[in-house]
């Protein structure tokens, strides 16, 4: 094996890899900032504004993530994006029922009893959080290469990638 470059997976292992590390990604930093929102900012506010102030962080999380994920799994498919995606979501709503249930509420609870409004706009972040490295791995394709993401390593195609050329040094 020593010798042998990194050999790109995409398989369903690499699959539920990823999505484990996009819904780890987005769950952590949902909960941080609930830890923040419920205790100091819903008596305060309310409980509508508090999530509508937290759902812009939490789309910023969401479209961060998931651009890493598809910068980092740059030989799947948006088919492959797509499966992402959806189980992430799937992981996601399994740890939000889980978290209702340790707070004692019914998964009918945890889904109906939400705000209106802010309910609503979270469920339109689901959908954005499901379908946004398909979307990434689209605007990819039809470009050839996305923007680098920060934080990510140049992808091999790309002018960063290239080694650099030393001045030659000057006596």
């Amino acid at each position: 094996m020593a010798g042998r470059g990194r050999r790109r997976d995409t398989g369903v292992v690499a699959i539920l890899r990823s999505a484990g590390l996009y819904f780890a990604q987005v769950f952590a930093a949902g909960f941080a900032l609930g830890a923040v929102r419920v205790p100091l900012l819903v008596p305060r506010l309310g409980e509508r504004t508090a999530e509508l102030l937290e759902l812009p962080l939490m789309l910023l999380v969401i479209v961060w993530s998931s651009r890493r994920r598809v910068s980092r799994t740059a030989s799947f498919s948006p088919r492959q994006q797509l499966v992402v995606g959806a189980v992430a979501w799937l992981l996601l709503a399994c740890a939000e029922l889980s978290l209702g249930a340790l707070f004692g509420r019914t998964p009918q609870q945890v889904v109906c009893d939400r705000d209106p409004i802010s309910g609503s706009a979270y469920a339109v972040a689901l959908v954005v959080f499901a379908l946004l490295p398909w979307w990434w791995a689209r605007l990819r394709r039809s470009r050839g290469t996305l923007p680098p993401c920060p934080g990510s390593p140049p992808s091999p195609g790309s002018p960063a990638a290239a080694p650099r050329e030393r001045a030659p040094a000057t006596p």
